[in-house]
């Protein structure tokens, strides 16, 4: 497909507001290296001296995973798939109650600063060590093409750098991560949600204008069927249904916010069990940046409903489209371009800063300290900076594409070990396995065979309003391949050359991939724990959940003790009733006292009576 020159370029005022958001992020650093100059251990620099409060961490909860791949593909899916992307906010609720009901309290109590210190204090030591690489894997793919890929489309419209843009993200985030360690991090997250906030209403503001208000965009979704929220298609090959979004989005997302070193960190930060509850404060950032991304894509696409940018071959990706129309649109505004692409990097500076202290805390808790006798304060001061570089670096050199295929196999260990009192080393090994080769099944398979547009239904898109002639004009892109695969560039096979597990297993809705490792997980390492003498095992109660953990027994023993104060009340009052019933009854009775009481009426002048 022809790819057109850029519509416009970065001007000095842009890179100023780049170069700003940078230089703040690098002063957080800065300041809490100074005033962290007492941190003598490595759990003070990791956990920061699980001194945080809720609201930062909050905050940071939610810039931790939203990275650029937010900001630049979320209004690009909307674009192309409808609002019922949208419905992640109600996986979101599901992800919370689950992720403080199950993982949180556990993790807390234990103490622990790397999640995968619970899987040999459950398991063995073998166990660790395997989840720790898989997550170290994980995480290093995840957080290369969260560097490379946003930077890669914003060079492509904008004409900004490329690797002057990965290489300066890079180094900052180094730096501030380096130097001020997970305080930093959490208050660079802080800002720089603000900074994505603000770069999305940038961009809405002057659509809306430009579009004639917003009832206007709303109108142009519902006339192009972006508005398809209840969506209750039951096929798992569907991109984007309810089910696809409520049930897989749960558990992708769960095996962030539950078992991700990067998240857990922060709640094991929190100074008491009131400050963890951070969790459902972070529900609101959460739904801020889901509300602004959803309608940042409806209004790409009542911006180019008549001439498509991609099929007309003006980008060559969709995930260029908010790049292309930000050019598009605020190009007359020196500053604002640069404000949007700083939100874009501001999402990738909160991840990949999140995901590499991350990895230091588990290179120091899980592969380091298990095998050394270095003191905590040798370790902190010669060794915890050098491992946050050599993880920056390993990073940047990740090209490959992450499908959420290792998060789903350890979610369902860590559920295994954690619900399961009779589940044994040998059931989560087996478990663990059985779940990776499935998802690395279905995952690797779909890059090879992607899903039909007729299997995965995207929306129509028409080039009929542009005013120029191509050969793409033609092009109807929704019989078009999907997005190439990583691991071949060659064009979509006809269906009858695509075997079976094509058109069935490997197409099935990405979400799905999640779910498929958790439940084949927790399926064969129930099955083998119970065929090898799981039920003989005796286990700490600390290790699984107790019912005295979660919220719901909280809410019954709260109630139990407000009835048992109302009958002691009751009672109680019943008493000092009865008391003053026999007191008046003693008192009118008494001799004495109803005589005395009878002459003093007499004595009372009659006008007084």
């Amino acid at each position: 497909m022809a790819f057109s020159p850029v519509i416009g370029s970065f001007v000095a005022a842009d890179y100023a507001v780049f170069a700003l958001m940078l230089l703040v992020s690098a002063a957080i650093g800065v300041y809490y290296a100074i005033v962290g100059r007492g941190q003598s251990s490595s759990r003070e620099f990791l956990m920061g001296g699980q001194s945080m409060t809720a609201v930062p961490v909050a905050l940071s909860l939610t810039a931790s995973f939203m990275s650029a791949i937010t900001v630049l593909a979320t209004p690009a899916e909307v674009y192309r798939y409808g609002a019922s992307y949208g419905l992640f906010s109600l996986s979101y609720v599901l992800v919370v109650v689950v992720s403080s009901e199950v993982f949180l309290p556990v993790f807390y109590r234990l103490g622990i600063t790397s999640t995968y210190e619970y899987l040999e204090i459950r398991f063995n030591r073998a166990t660790r060590l395997l989840g720790t690489v898989m997550f170290i894997v994980q995480t290093m793919l995840y957080t290369g093409i969260v560097i490379y890929a946003p930077a890669l489309a914003l060079n492509q419209v904008t004409g900004m750098d490329l690797w002057g843009a990965v290489i300066s993200t890079g180094v900052v985030c180094t730096f501030y991560c380096a130097m001020g360690g997970l305080k930093a991090v959490v208050w660079t997250d802080v800002f720089q949600v603000g900074i994505m906030v603000a770069g999305f209403l940038s961009v809405i503001i002057r659509a809306v204008v430009l579009q004639g208000g917003v009832s206007n965009i709303l109108n142009h979704a519902e006339l192009g069927g972006r508005l398809n929220f209840w969506d209750f298609d039951a096929s798992p090959l569907r991109r984007y249904t309810f089910w696809t979004i409520t049930f897989g989005g749960t558990f992708v997302w769960t095996s962030i916010y539950g078992i991700n070193q990067a998240q857990v960190q922060r709640y094991i930060s929190c100074k008491s069990m009131t400050h963890v509850f951070s969790l459902y404060i972070n529900l609101l950032g959460l739904w801020i940046i889901m509300l602004c991304s959803v309608f940042a894509g409806l209004c790409l696409y009542s911006v180019y409903k008549h001439c498509d940018p991609w099929t007309a071959g003006m980008v060559s990706a969709p995930d260029q489209l908010m790049p292309y129309m930000v050019m598009d649109i605020l190009r007359d505004y020196p500053g604002l371009p640069g404000l949007f692409v700083a939100a874009a990097y501001s999402g990738t500076l909160s991840t990949v800063s999140s995901s590499v202290n991350a990895l230091a805390a588990v290179t120091i808790e899980d592969l380091i300290k298990p095998y050394t006798h270095m003191t905590e304060k040798h370790l902190y001061a010669t060794q915890q900076k050098e491992y946050v570089l050599l993880h920056k670096i390993c990073c940047l050199e990740a090209a490959i594409n992450i499908f959420g295929i290792i998060g789903g196999p350890l979610l369902g260990l860590f559920s295994l070990g954690i619900l399961c009192p009779y589940a044994n080393a040998t059931g989560g090994l087996a478990g663990l396995l059985s779940g990776l080769v499935m998802s690395l099944w279905v995952g690797i398979g779909a890059q090879f065979y992607p899903p039909l547009p007729e299997q995965s239904r995207p929306l129509g898109l028409t080039t009929h309003g542009c005013n120029f002639t191509t050969a793409a004009d033609a092009f109807n892109w929704t019989t078009s391949p999907t997005e190439p695969s990583l691991y071949t560039t060659v064009l979509q096979q006809n269906t009858a050359e695509r075997p079976f597990l094509a058109d069935n297993w490997y197409s099935l809705s990405y979400l799905y991939f999640s779910p498929i490792g958790t439940l084949t997980t927790l399926a064969v390492g129930l099955v083998v724990s119970l065929l090898s003498g799981g039920m003989k095992l005796n286990l700490e109660p600390t290790v699984t959940l107790m019912k005295e953990d979660t919220m719901l027994f909280c809410f019954y023993k709260l109630f139990k003790e407000r009835v048992s104060d109302l009958s002691v009340s009751i009672n109680n009052l019943q008493d000092v009733l009865s008391l003053s019933t026999t007191f008046l009854y003693s008192f009118s009775c008494h001799p004495y006292l109803g005589h005395e009481t009878s002459q003093r009426e007499q004595r009372e002048p009659i006008g007084k009576q």
